[in-house]
């Protein structure tokens, strides 16, 4: 029997959805070589959600990610981050957008070796031209658990603090959206669990929007709704669904 958690999630500035994505299209290549990884995708992603993208292999999910990030331009179609068209911008101002208003969260940390700690959470104001202010990053940190270690190094973290960091850095923007790309593909299952704990309460407690995509049924039970695409088309949603739903619905989509 499932069971049901109560969320709360805070109260939108804006009608608009964290994420939209209208008929897009993503074609790679030309001609007979062409290969279509989105075939006409229509989905909102409400603001205060916490939602997991899945799939088999070569289902579109990266494409997805990307394309919603603002990280590549759909062939056809739009994307909408809030009340932003993405399509008229340029690079620019793509990468000022993702700079101030989104965050990534990756399966390798992609934290810098020779910096602290301190200095990895605060990378992106710094990237942005902006001092980060000691107590932001020690507020941060000790959102995460990190607190005690801000003057380590990644080599003197396990990988579960590594990608806690990582989670830090994303955060200290206050981005509208996190986006996770296999977050917890390089942890074992305990330290998974903790930092998918973590993102499930960056939502519920802060009214982030998380998008992240998995191959693992367990972590998309931490959402509250999984998209599941297939050939580049959405093969289904489910809602609030625990772990064994999601891996039989999986298993239909021949993963």
């Amino acid at each position: 029997m499932k069971t049901m958690i109560k969320r709360r999630h805070a109260a939108p500035a804006s009608s608009a959805p964290a994420i939209a994505l209208r008929d897009v299209r993503k074609v790679h290549g030309e001609g007979d070589g062409a290969v279509v990884a989105l075939d006409g995708i229509s989905v909102a992603l409400p603001r205060g959600s916490f939602t997991a993208i899945m799939g088999p292999s070569g289902s579109g999910k990266s494409t997805f990610l990307h394309i919603a990030a603002g990280l590549d331009r759909p062939t056809s179609g739009a994307v909408a981050l809030g009340d932003t068209e993405l399509a008229g911008l340029s690079e620019r101002r793509l990468t000022i957008l993702r700079r101030e208003r989104v965050g990534f969260i990756f399966q390798a940390f992609n934290l810098m070796p020779s910096l602290t700690v301190t200095q990895n959470i605060g990378l992106p104001l710094r990237l942005d031209g902006r001092r980060p202010r000691r107590a932001e990053v020690r507020e941060v940190a000790a959102r995460v658990g990190l607190d005690q270690r801000l003057g380590h190094r990644p080599s003197q973290l396990s990988g579960g603090q590594q990608q806690r960091v990582a989670i830090a850095r994303a955060l200290i923007t206050r981005p509208e959206v996190v986006f996770a790309d296999e977050p917890t593909g390089a942890l074992d299952t305990k330290t998974g669990r903790g930092v998918l704990a973590l993102l499930r309460e960056v939502v519920d407690a802060d009214g982030h929007t998380v998008v992240m995509v998995t191959h693992d049924p367990q972590a998309a039970a931490h959402a509250d709704r999984v998209i599941l695409l297939a050939d580049g088309r959405i093969a289904g949603t489910l809602e609030a669904p625990d772990a064994d739903e999601v891996a039989e619905q999986l298993a239909h989509l021949g993963d």
